[in-house]
């Protein structure tokens, strides 16, 4: 499925830690995601995946994601594979803020 998935626009922030817990840097992505129609995850709404990615010294991880509904907020109750995850890590890496 992953190959068919394809990441049309993004918005990404860090996220501060003012209390200086966390380890590294946290990221958060909100990507929006062209699907067939014929694909589990398609919605007419649209979907958008909300990605938190954390950075340490040289290694880099998804922390958390979750598959929404454009027009309705909503949770899809969907996992990605992992051929998926790995192209949506290596497109975070690829867009981090500055």
């Amino acid at each position: 499925m992953y190959k068919r998935m394809n990441i049309i626009n993004h918005e990404a922030q860090e996220i501060k830690d003012p209390f200086g817990i966390l380890i590294g840097n946290r990221y958060e992505f909100y990507l929006q995601i062209d699907v067939p129609e014929d694909d589990e995850l398609y919605s007419e709404k649209g979907i958008y995946i909300r990605v938190l990615f954390t950075v340490n010294e040289d290694q880099s991880s998804i922390a958390n994601y979750t598959i929404h509904e454009y027009e309705t907020d909503n949770v899809l109750d969907f996992e990605l594979e992992e051929e998926e995850e790995k192209m949506i890590a290596a497109y975070c890496r690829e867009h981090l803020p500055e």
